[in-house]
Order: C-alpha cells, then structure tokens, then sequence
C-alpha cells in the first residue's frame, strides 16, 4: 500500500470502495458550488475522503448567523470578514494538506460557469437558489458532467444525483425555476443545523461514488428527509427522463447557459442600488409578504413591497424586478436577494 494512502486505510476496508476506488478518488477533481451549509459539510467530507483537487466557489462573505450550521467556520474568520471561500480553503489545507484545494471568491453566472467546471468530474450542489442549481444543471448536461443537487429548509431536505443522458435532469424534475419569491428562504423559514449534515453527507457520498468508479451504486431516486417529524421517503425517478419530453435533455435547450433564463443586473448610479431583473417573472406580492413578516421593517401596496434589514432595503416589484439600496455590488446585491426573496 503506497505510503499516501494511508490515511485512508479504514475506507479502504470497506470492500466496495478499496484500494482502487480510493486511488481514483486521489486522482479526481470535482467542483462545490457554494460554500455555505451544504458546501461546507460535503466539502469538509470529500477532503477528508482524499479526493484530489476541490475547487470552492462563493460570492458571499462569513457571518455569525453562518456559525449554528456552516462547519467551517468560526469566530475569528467573521471578525476578519474573511470570504467563505477563502477561510473554508483555509480549514481544509490544515485537514489535508495533500488535496488541493482551490478557492474561487466569484458569483456564479452564465458568462463563467463553464470556466469554472474546466477540468472537474464532477459538481457538487451548496446553492442556495433555484437559479443557479437550472444553469449548473445545464452546463452539467451539455459537457456530460454528473452532478449532484441538494437543497435544504427548516427540517426537510432533498437530494438527486443526476448522470446527464443517463438518469433525469433537474429540468425533469421540475419543467421551470419557481418564480422570485414562491418559496421560502432559510432566512424566513429558518434552519436546523441536522438537516444540513443529513443532506450534505448524502450528497458527498454520491459524488464519492462518482469519483471512485461506483456508478452502479449511486441512487437513481430522489430523497427526501424530514428530521423534525422523523419521515424518510425516496421517490422513484428512474422512468421520468423517459416519460417526459425535457427540453434539456433531450433538444439540448440550454436557455440558462445561454443567458435567455436567469435574473439580469444594473448598478443604479448615484444611488448605492442594485437593480435585478428576471425576465418573464411573475412576484405575488401577498404571497412574499406572509413570508417575510417578522423578517425586517416591512411595507407594501399593490406595486410594490420594500422590506428594511439593515444596511439594505429591498424593494420588489409584481414583474420580479428588485432594487437592493444598501450596496452597488453585484454579487451582494444577489446574495441580500437570495437570503430574503429566494430563486
């Protein structure tokens, strides 16, 4: 057994993975979208596991509010105002200095997604966003690159691994991207720190399977785990490519790499504001403001509602249109939305 192996001797002993299957694993590269609460739980494991290169990319910097689920971090790296990205490679060169590790302080967008899956062979879901988990699942189909989504809110949690041309995509799953505020945010509807273990751990065991040669082991349904009432379901999904017409993967239609999907940006001159459109959206506006009580300072009437969080105040429009006041930088501006409106 080669000397850099060793550490790894005890996953070695379990018969399916192996000498050989830890080999690949040394040899492979793979991409975490997102470094927040699943990002950092699946990284941390897939580091540890001895997976060869992982490349971090986040656009959003560490705060307290991080520390009750996001295992990277800590106290120090908030007072430094260190980006997740950054402090996570930090953590990780100190757990095993023989993986590279490779942070990438970035939002995430249609114009460099490509360039930042170069080289991996496989993705790993952290989003926070229904946006951004439609463009990896395009790049991932149109370069063949199998990714695993997961997503997570108040005590339920959901995975899929996805083997592009082989197993249903996420646009499968579901036909469009939920509107801008139709669903809830771990900022208004909360989050338990278990789920995100639970699901994260999930996750890096299917990219372990990937990465390691075991395609025939990895799930070909779709999990869903609910912590607090004690439910675990998994939902067969292995004849819905085949029942489904998806433009995805079956037309190669790729509106989301290409920039006809997605929320679009403009820096408000003079204002300290962001603007971001997304084209062909609708916003109920009762709807985001049930979900946001409670949440800031918050006001509406029938062409608007602006919500007050210091330092920002967002301001939504029925046409999915929003202002955040408070920063002229694009890829806050799209994190403050993200926390609180959602997509």
């Amino acid at each position: 057994m080669a000397a850099n192996l060793d550490r790894y001797v005890r996953q070695m002993r379990y018969p399916p993975l192996g000498e050989e299957g830890q080999r690949r694993l040394v040899q492979s590269r793979v991409l975490v979208c997102g470094c927040g609460a699943l990002g950092s739980v699946a990284a941390n494991t897939l580091v540890r596991a001895g997976v060869g290169f992982v490349r971090i990319v986040d656009r959003d910097f560490v705060e307290t509010s991080n520390l009750q689920r996001q295992v990277l971090f800590d106290e120090q790296d908030v007072a430094d105002q260190m980006p997740k990205a950054v402090a996570a490679a930090k953590k990780l060169r100190r757990i095993n200095s023989e993986v590279e590790v490779e942070p990438i302080v970035a939002d995430v967008d249609y114009t460099n997604v490509e360039k930042l899956c170069e080289g991996v062979d496989a993705i790993v879901d952290g989003t926070d966003n229904f946006e951004i988990r439609f463009l990896l699942n395009d790049v991932a189909v149109k370069h063949g690159l199998p990714w695993v989504y997961g997503g997570c809110l108040g005590a339920e949690g959901q995975t899929m691994t996805i083997l592009p041309k082989e197993t249903p995509c996420l646009r499968c799953l579901m036909h469009e991207c939920p509107p801008p505020g139709s669903t809830p945010t771990c900022d208004t509807a909360g989050i338990l720190g278990p789920i995100v273990n639970v699901i994260a751990s999930l996750e890096a065991i299917e990219a372990i399977k990937i990465l390691s040669g075991n395609r025939q082991a990895i799930s070909r349904q779709l999990n869903v785990v609910e912590l607090w009432d004690n439910r675990l379901r998994q939902v067969d999904v292995s004849g819905l490519r085949d029942q489904v017409d998806c433009p995805t993967c079956k037309h190669d239609d790729f509106p989301w790499l290409s920039g006809k999907q997605g929320s679009q940006s403009a820096v408000l001159c003079g204002r300290n504001a962001v603007q971001l459109s997304h084209p062909g959206a609708t916003v109920s506006l009762d709807e985001l403001a049930r979900q946001l009580e409670g949440v800031g300072e918050l006001n509406r009437n029938a062409f608007l509602l602006r919500l007050k969080v210091d330092p920002y105040e967002i301001t939504v429009f029925p046409d999915g249109r929003a202002i955040i006041a408070g920063t002229d930088d694009v890829a806050e501006a799209r994190t403050v939305y993200a926390k609180y409106v959602g997509v």
